[in-house]
């Protein structure tokens, strides 16, 4: 396994030099850290991270979890958390990879699969140590970076055995509720959509319990077990995160409140700076000084 892994972080490196991004191969990003980094606020974005080398730690909630070289971290909804990110005792980077699940792809595979006799405990992140067979489809499907001419044939069939591999894994519950349409963990990821895509509204916590069909009580209860948030700080966090966005592209903090759903400018940057540790616009020019590009949602 340890040369598997070995053989993620070279392609990697040969192809990446630092920070997050995507590459070629769809649905696949990297993430190359060096030293280690202050703690930070930020989004795990929905989908799997493997790291390759290094270690992070990470808060959710009023879980603390620490994903070393072999570990992978799955999670079905953009979850707020804090992280922090180590390279190894010899100095050398964090590497992680990450995989955006295809909800097509995946439900085309579990129609290919015999139906699950009983279905585990909803849960809407994980975490799991890696076997040869997932380290192994994680290092072929890695492989196609060296072969930018094969990535349109051989992509979706990589793909297709990476999520067989994951199905199989420690991840393979929350993998499955990616397409299952019933359940809790279902129901509050339509109100997560809804929100992500009007965080610059204020909705009533009613209407987002109508929205997931559930009851109020209800609503709050699942909510808070799925993203380890309340639906009121959880929509904060997204309009501060979307926030940076805009600081990042040359926004100016009265205009970047306002759009993001702030009528008050003072309140925006007491909030602002009490997840991001200082003012918009000292973010922005440090972001502007430092990023290759704007914030994301981290591997």
């Amino acid at each position: 396994m340890q040369n598997l892994l070995e053989s993620m972080r070279d392609r990697v490196l040969k192809h990446f030099a630092a920070s997050q991004m995507t590459t070629p191969v769809p649905r696949i990003s990297v993430a190359i850290s060096r030293g280690v980094g202050d703690p930070e606020n930020t989004m795990c974005g929905p989908g799997f991270c493997l790291v390759v080398q290094g270690t992070k730690q990470l808060a959710i909630g009023n879980q603390a979890l620490q994903q070393d070289a072999g570990r992978s971290f799955a999670s079905l909804v953009e979850l707020p958390a804090t992280r922090c990110l180590f390279e190894t005792a010899n100095r050398e980077p964090y590497v992680a990879v990450g995989l955006t699940v295809d909800p097509g792809l995946l439900g085309e595979l579990l129609a290919d699969l015999p139906p699950l006799s009983q279905r585990s405990e909803p849960s809407s992140f994980s975490m799991a140590d890696e076997t040869p067979e997932l380290l192994q489809a994680w290092n072929q499907h890695l492989a196609l970076l060296d072969a930018p001419d094969d990535i349109a044939a051989l992509s979706r069939p990589r793909e297709r055995e990476l999520l067989y591999r994951l199905l199989q894994s420690g991840h393979g519950g929350v993998l499955r509720q990616f397409v299952w349409e019933e359940g809790s963990l279902a129901q509050i990821r339509k109100a997560v959509a809804w929100m992500r895509g009007h965080f610059d509204q204020s909705v009533p916590i009613k209407a987002l319990a109508e929205i997931a069909a559930m009851s109020v009580p209800s609503f709050n209860r699942h909510f808070k077990s799925a993203t380890a948030t309340s639906p009121l700080q959880y929509q904060k966090t997204l309009r501060l995160q979307a926030a940076r966005e805009l600081l990042f592209k040359g926004n100016d903090v009265t205009r970047t409140a306002q759009a993001v759903g702030y009528d008050s400018v003072s309140q925006f940057s007491r909030e602002y700076a009490r997840r991001f540790q200082c003012s918009p616009k000292q973010d922005a020019l440090a972001m502007r000084e430092e990023r290759a590009g704007p914030p994301v949602p981290m591997i």
